[in-house]
């Protein structure tokens, strides 16, 4: 995991620490980012039905955030994967933003059995207690039942886009090589290859080959923790792949770092956040997650 100093955050407006820390799922900041950058970008919930939910995972209830188009029926869906800080108001605000482009977002918490990631203070103490012990398959069923779940509640029946962000990056890799009603992901400087584990036996670079859709990954040149032949391994694992893999491409801001698009942190880049997501958008409507 990629571990990035937070101490350089600006509080908005002067705000106290008190003021963001998160409450309920999709409210505050995880404790471990806080203080938040003053250019955090807050969009409105006007217009959508929006907040927490609950989706039954067999007999585990899992709390995530929805936001969807009041007044779109059938609008498609896309499922997003939290970081390592779990669903706090960033991943609810990227919820948003998709449901105010006509989308059906749904950012299930997928840490809540090993804990609560909100509540650490400490990076390498999260890691360690909690994002470490999260099994890939665990992930892979709780995004299942949260497609089954969102088709029930009214969302699109037909094609289904996933994005992530770092974590929740590798996660959309993996999900578009699992869930064949996938029709596009978009990958945020998700890491590429590692080390085979009883939690985690596969890497993105190992399941290139058999992806189900096409996977636009969006990545930093200046990411010291995702080199960039890690990016060539895997462009070279995709083109010798499936049709899927094939159409999956990639673009590598030049001065970007990890977590560029995270508009509450220092390493927030607005130039490639802004691309980025005109980007992710237009991906999924040209694959069909429209």
């Amino acid at each position: 995991m990629l571990i990035e100093d937070f101490n350089t955050l600006v509080p908005a407006g002067g705000a106290s620490r008190r003021a963001f820390v998160r409450t309920a799922v999709g409210s505050g900041f995880a404790a471990a980012v806080l203080p938040v950058a003053a250019q955090t970008i807050k969009t409105d919930s006007t217009g959508l039905v929006a907040g927490e939910v609950t989706i039954p995972v067999g007999d585990f209830k899992m709390p995530a955030y929805r936001a969807a188009p009041a007044q779109r029926a059938n609008a498609p869906l896309v499922l997003v994967v939290s970081e390592i800080f779990g669903v706090h108001e960033y991943i609810a605000d990227v919820a948003r933003r998709f449901a105010k482009a006509g989308y059906y977002a749904v950012a299930p918490e997928l840490f809540v059995r090993q804990g609560d990631a909100s509540s650490y203070g400490e990076i390498a103490k999260l890691i360690a207690e909690v994002i470490s012990k999260v099994p890939d398959e665990q992930v892979m069923k709780d995004l299942d039942a949260t497609v089954a779940w969102a088709r029930g509640q009214g969302a699109g029946t037909g094609a289904v886009g996933v994005t992530g962000f770092c974590w929740g990056g590798r996660i959309t890799w993996l999900y578009a090589a699992h869930q064949p009603a996938v029709k596009a992901g978009v990958a945020w400087y998700g890491r590429l290859v590692g080390n085979s584990t009883a939690l985690t036996p596969k890497h993105p670079v190992d399941v290139a080959g058999a992806l189900h859709a096409p996977v636009l990954g969006l990545y930093g040149a200046a990411d010291t923790g995702i080199p960039l032949d890690t990016v060539e391994k895997m462009k070279a694992a995709l083109a010798a792949g499936n049709a899927a893999a094939k159409k999956s491409e990639f673009v590598v801001y030049p001065e970007a770092p990890h977590a560029f698009h995270a508009d509450y942190r220092p390493s927030y880049r607005k130039e490639a956040a802004d691309d980025g997501w005109k980007r992710a958008v237009a991906w999924f409507k040209a694959h069909g997650v429209a």
